[in-house]
Formats: structure tokens, C-alpha cells, sequence
């Protein structure tokens, strides 16, 4: 197997996993979240074997390390993995963001704060009062439902093409004791794709329409005027999600302020210290460009 690089012994060492990896923009990100925080750490991808994440976080945690982030395809992987988990991987049956310590593993899944973060904080949208679409009953849309609830929406719709995904993780959802007092204020629903009705103040594609080159999978009827519309993927994945935004009077937002808050999410987990999340924003969208 793959050693640990060589680093001085007092670097912290942390991983993103995942199958592909080399897209990551996540090394760049802690990079600098570690620069701006004083913070000594390395954080490298790690390309893992399909059928070998159980064995890349023993070798891992053998090795030292202190922590990871997961991404496609093995959340739910990590969620199983952990020896512990928070109440939002709970939720979603899926972790992001793995700790570990002393030969255990803590399971946390920052996907859905980060998603919040990004509207509220950089796009300076509050969500409370607001009728929200929620695109998807996969993975994605699991991590992102309960902090959507807790941010006070008037109305909630998670839509998928199998409305049984949907009404499942509505379930979960509305049965969860923590988000008893969110679910008074905010109206939670699943719907079929077909058929969907209804106009939405923020429309978030959780799906993987972008990612596999589909078309946009609701109609530009489903948009308020000036709405908010969110693709969770960013780059040229969600050009054609942007574009649809626009010809429909929406205002497009894509996923990389996502990317960056909930790894900002992550680095406070990991190290008990926020990184200047806007900053590196600005400087991603600007290196990216």
C-alpha cells in the first residue's frame, strides 16, 4: 500500500477519499484554510480502491492520521464505519467528515450546513419564511434536509422521480425528535417529479442530472420570479443548470460555496478553529475563473 509522504512529526495529517479524486479542489481549500488559521497540517487525495475503503481507513489510522473527508461513493460507507456519529450524518445515514482518535472513528456530515451557509451567509439569501425545492432523495439531499428545516422554512418539497425515496426520508425526518420544533414552523412534503406543482423562492438540484450531462429535471415554471436557483455541483458541471436558471428570470448560484463551507465546517471539527470561509470563497470563484 501507499505510504503516508514524509512531513515534518509535528504535521497533522488529513485526507479527502474518494473514487475519482483528482478533481478534488479540497487540498487547495485546507491548504489555505490552514495558512490563514496558523494551523500545521498536510491534507492530501487519496484514490480508493472501489472495494477497499474499510482497509484505506485502517491503514490511515495505523498510520497516524487524525481525520478525513469522503465523497462519491463512499458516504454511506463512512457513516458504517464510525464507531460514533453526529445527529446530522445520523439524519442523512451518510458522513463527509471522519475523526479520528485513539482508534475510533466519529462520523459527521457537513454537507447540508455548508449548502445553508453559502445561501445565507455569501448569497446573503435567509431561507426562513421561504417555499423551498429540494431536487433528489439521494445521498446529497439526505445530508442537506435537516439543516434546510432548521433554517425556518415555510415550506419544504423534497421531489424525487421514485416519490417512495421521497416519502422515506420525509419520514425519517418528520419522526426525529431534534427537529420536532423546526417541522412547527416549516411544512414538509414529498413529491413525484411528474407532476410536481407549485412556485419555489430557492430551487436546489440535489440530484445527479448535472453531474451526468442531463438535462434539468423540473420545468422553469416551478421558479418565482428573481428565485434563487442551486446546482450542488460547480464548474462546468453546472453550466447548463446556470443557463436554465437564467432564461427562466432565476438567479443561478452553483455548489462551490458549498464546497467551501462545509469543508470550512470540517476544519473547525478537526481543529477547533473557523477558517475565514469568504475569503477563500472569493479566492476559489477567482483562480477558478
Amino acid at each position: 500500500m501507499t505510504s503516508l509522504p514524509r512531513q515534518p512529526a509535528a504535521l497533522d495529517h488529513y485526507f479527502v477519499l474518494g473514487n475519482p479524486i483528482g478533481h478534488s479542489k479540497s487540498p487547495l481549500i485546507h491548504a489555505r484554510f490552514a495558512e490563514l488559521t496558523g494551523q500545521q497540517l498536510d491534507y492530501q487525495p487519496w484514490l480508493t480502491p472501489l472495494d477497499g475503503f474499510a482497509a484505506t481507513l485502517a491503514q490511515l489510522q495505523a498510520q497516524g492520521a487524525r481525520g478525513c473527508n469522503v465523497t462519491v461513493p463512499f458516504k454511506f460507507a463512512a457513516f458504517q464505519a464510525a464507531h460514533t456519529q453526529s445527529d446530522r450524518a445520523q439524519l442523512a445515514q451518510a458522513a463527509n467528515t471522519l475523526v479520528f482518535d485513539q482508534g475510533r472513528i466519529h462520523a459527521d456530515n457537513t454537507d447540508g450546513v455548508g449548502l445553508v451557509n453559502d445561501i445565507q451567509n455569501n448569497a446573503g439569501l435567509l431561507l426562513a419564511g421561504r417555499d423551498v425545492l429540494l431536487i433528489g432523495a439521494g445521498g446529497a439531499a439526505a445530508g442537506a434536509l435537516a439543516p434546510l428545516l432548521l433554517a425556518g422554512p415555510r415550506r419544504l418539497v423534497l421531489a424525487n422521480r421514485t416519490r417512495a425515496k421521497a416519502d422515506a426520508l420525509v419520514a425519517q425526518h418528520q419522526a426525529h425528535a431534534s427537529l420536532q420544533q423546526a417541522l412547527q414552523s416549516t411544512e414538509l412534503q414529498a413529491q413525484e417529479l411528474r407532476g410536481l406543482t407549485g412556485q419555489f423562492d430557492v430551487v436546489i438540484n440535489a440530484s445527479a442530472s448535472s453531474l451526468g450531462g442531463g438535462a434539468v429535471p423540473v420545468a422553469g415554471a416551478v421558479l418565482k420570479p428573481g428565485a434563487l436557483a442551486y446546482d450542488m455541483m460547480y464548474g462546468p458541471a453546472a453550466a447548463a443548470f446556470m443557463s436554465w436558471a437564467a432564461e427562466n428570470g432565476a438567479v443561478g448560484r452553483d455548489g462551490l460555496g458549498m464546497l467551501v463551507e462545509q469543508a470550512a465546517e470540517a476544519f473547525a471539527l478537526w481543529r477547533g478553529v473557523y477558517p475565514p470561509s469568504a475569503q477563500v470563497l472569493q479566492e476559489m470563484r477567482a483562480l477558478l475563473a
